[in-house]
């Protein structure tokens, strides 16, 4: 797929969306291994509970890595100049995640033709785990 340029895209174009296998203990236990977040609360049900949590959940930085995948196969990642997001959820085992974006303004900034696409996080029953937003210059 050939990376999008500036003329190509519209405003309320969507991104191709990435939908994600269910959030399991391998998952959370590779993400704690990958990114050195060995909080234990996300790995292990005893400190999960003990803190008031029926079970252990996701990492937010997990959720934050899902919609990155998302722009980077969307864009090439030396096009991204800002990438932020809002964690408005816990995303627990079993949700199946499905990250989506939306072009929702073309700029100038800093000499670069950009666009500004809205993020989205959600789980299989629409209930909103992360919310962002990125800045893509793009050809």
């Amino acid at each position: 797929m050939n990376p999008p340029t500036f003329d190509s895209v519209q405003v309320g174009d969507a991104l191709p969306p990435l939908q994600l296998p269910a959030v399991d203990r391998t998952t959370l236990a590779l993400f704690a291994g990958a990114s050195g977040d060995h909080n234990p609360i996300h790995i292990d049900i005893d400190v999960a509970r003990r803190a008031g949590m029926p079970d252990v959940f996701a990492q937010g930085m997990l959720g934050m890595a899902w919609l990155g995948r998302l722009l980077t196969a969307w864009a090439p990642q030396s096009r991204l100049r800002r990438f932020d997001a809002r964690f408005q959820g816990i995303t627990h085992l079993g949700n199946a995640m499905r990250c989506s974006g939306t072009v929702v303004e073309k700029l100038e900034q800093a000499g670069e033709r950009c666009v500004r696409i809205e993020l989205l996080s959600a789980n299989q029953f629409g209930q909103t785990k992360i919310v962002g937003e990125a800045l893509v210059a793009l050809a």
